[in-house]
């Protein structure tokens, strides 16, 4: 069995199931933030905490780990091209992105919120870019 092959396969399981999650919690957000219904409130952050925490954190944690696999696989001098440090650079803005929603989760938890549904219309499409980054810099690996 080729394990690169394997590996890669596990990586991008995760990380599609990573973006779903970057994806879709900002767009909770927006909901939630528009809400003023008690009971409706509640099943906001039940879903927040759930998609935050049973998906969206062990997801972030295989795509990293299956990542540097794969890194271990071709070898760490690959570590000196550029095009795989574009690509780490990005999903560490990404991963600074994950924890930045862990943070806006905590606001809602606490009912501090002080966003608007704007904003969180305007940082969902963050994940969306950078994904599209990552994608071209990994296919055509241009530097």
């Amino acid at each position: 069995m080729n394990t690169y092959l394997l590996f890669k396969s596990l990586h991008l399981v995760s990380v599609i199931s990573w973006m779903a999650g970057l994806l879709y919690l900002p767009r909770i957000f927006v909901y939630h933030s528009e809400n003023n219904n008690e009971i409706i409130t509640t099943v906001f952050k039940t879903m927040e905490r759930k998609l935050f925490y049973y998906i969206m954190t062990p997801a972030m944690i295989l795509s990293w780990l299956f990542g540097l696999v794969l890194i271990h696989e071709i070898g760490f001098v690959q570590l000196s091209s550029l095009w795989l440090q574009l690509k780490l650079i990005l999903v560490l803005i990404l991963t600074g992105y994950h924890f930045y929603l862990g943070v806006l989760l905590n606001k809602f938890k606490l009912n501090q919120n002080q966003k608007s549904s704007k904003f969180y219309r305007y940082i969902n499409e963050i994940p969306t870019l950078l994904l599209i980054l990552i994608i071209f810099i990994v296919i055509f690996k241009p530097i």
